[in-house]
C-alpha cells in the first residue's frame, strides 16, 4: 500500500485492503493463539522440571481457555466467503397459522436476541410489526459483528415447533412454522447502485398496538424495487426519514444477496457444485411435546435441552452447519 500509484485505481486498492482485512482477522488471533501455546508449553517444562503448585494451576487455567479459542478460530478459518466477514441483516416471518405461528416467530427472535448477546454482538431492531393477540407478524434485525453473516447464514430456512398450544383451550399439540431470512450488510468496499427511478416509496401509518405509541402520521415506509420485485418496509421509528434509512439498507443487502446468489449459480453451473445446503424448506424442528428435542435436518445433530437452545446456544448447529459446508 505504501507503493507509488498505489491509490490511483481507488476500486482496485480498496479490494486490496479488503483482502488485507479479511486475512488479519484470521492471521492476527492465529498468531496470539501461537504466543499462548508458547507461553503454555514454557510452564509445562518448568512445572516438569520444578514441580511448583501456582505455576501448574495458572498452567491448568491457560490450558482450559486455549481449547475454546483454538475452536473458535478452526470455525471463523471455515468463514472463508466474500460476505462472510460482514453483518448481518436477519428477518423473521411467521407462518399460516395465526396466532399460533406469531407467538412461534416472537420466540425465535428472542433466540437469536439472546444468541447475538453470548457472541458479543450488537443489535438494531429495524422493524417490528406485534401480532393481533400475541407474538410477532415481521421482525427485521441488524446484527453487527465481525464474522455475524457467516454464522448467521446457517439459520436460513424454515422452523418448526412442535407443542402442546398454550392458546388452545383443549389443551391439544399444534405444529407451528415461521421462516428465517439473513442477508449480509454491504461492505464498504461494495457497490450497490439502486437509482431512485428505480424504486417505488409508499408512506402509510404504522400498525399494532400501543395506544398512544402509535403513529398519527404516515411514518412507515415501504420500498418497492421495481426491475427485482423486491419489497421491504419498516416502521419501527417514529421518524419516517429513519424508517427510511432502514427500508433502504434492508433493500440494499436483498440485492447484494441476490447478486451473491446470481454468482454461485454461475460458478455452480461451470463447475458442477453443489447447491447451498442452506436454501432447504424445513432445517429444524424444535419439539415441546411429547419429549424435549431439537433436531437440524441437514446434518443431523440433536439436542435434548431444548431451554438451551431457545435461550440461544446454537453453536452446535452452526457448527455443524459450517463443516457440512467445508470443501472436501
Amino acid at each position: 500500500m505504501a507503493e507509488p500509484g498505489f491509490w490511483e485505481d481507488p476500486e482496485k486498492a480498496q479490494k486490496v485492503v479488503a483482502d488485507l482485512k479479511a486475512l488479519r482477522r484470521i492471521y492476527e488471533p492465529y498468531q496470539e493463539l501461537l504466543r499462548q501455546i508458547d507461553d503454555a508449553e514454557g510452564m509445562a517444562a518448568l512445572v516438569a522440571q520444578e514441580p511448583d503448585e501456582s505455576i501448574a494451576a495458572e498452567l491448568e487455567e491457560q490450558s482450559k481457555s486455549l481449547l475454546p479459542r483454538i475452536h473458535a478460530l478452526e470455525m471463523r478459518s471455515l468463514l472463508s466467503e466474500e460476505s462472510d466477514a460482514h453483518g448481518a441483516i436477519v428477518t423473521i416471518h411467521p407462518g399460516a397459522g395465526g396466532t399460533e405461528s406469531q407467538d412461534w416467530a416472537e420466540m425465535l427472535f428472542r433466540m437469536y436476541t439472546r444468541y447475538v448477546e453470548r457472541r458479543g454482538w450488537s443489535t438494531q431492531v429495524l422493524d417490528l410489526q406485534p401480532g393481533d393477540e400475541a407474538g410477532i407478524k415481521d421482525a427485521t434485525i441488524q446484527v453487527d459483528g465481525d464474522f455475524a453473516y457467516g454464522y448467521l447464514k446457517a439459520e436460513r430456512g424454515v422452523h418448526r415447533l412442535v407443542r402442546i398450544s398454550p392458546y388452545d383451550a383443549q389443551h391439544r399439540r399444534h405444529t407451528s412454522f415461521a421462516s428465517v431470512f439473513v442477508f449480509p450488510q454491504v461492505g464498504e468496499d461494495t457497490k450497490i447502485d439502486i437509482k431512485e427511478s428505480e424504486i417505488r416509496i409508499d408512506t402509510f401509518r404504522a400498525g399494532g398496538a400501543g395506544g398512544q405509541h402509535v403513529n398519527k402520521t404516515e411514518s412507515a415506509i415501504r420500498i418497492t424495487h421495481l426491475p427485482t420485485g423486491l419489497v421491504v418496509q419498516c416502521q419501527n421509528e417514529r421518524s419516517q426519514h429513519r424508517n427510511r434509512d432502514s427500508a433502504l439498507k434492508v433493500l440494499t443487502a436483498r440485492l447484494y444477496a441476490m447478486r451473491l446468489e446470481e454468482d454461485r449459480e454461475k460458478l455452480n453451473s461451470l463447475g458442477g457444485g453443489k447447491k447451498d445446503i442452506a436454501w432447504g424448506n424445513q432445517i429444524r424442528s424444535y419439539v415441546f411435546q411429547p419429549y424435549t428435542q431439537v433436531k437440524d435436518h441437514r446434518t443431523d445433530v440433536v439436542v435434548t435441552d431444548v431451554q438451551s437452545v431457545m435461550d440461544g446456544d446454537l453453536d452446535p448447529f452452526i457448527d455443524a452447519y459450517l463443516r457440512l459446508k467445508e470443501p472436501k
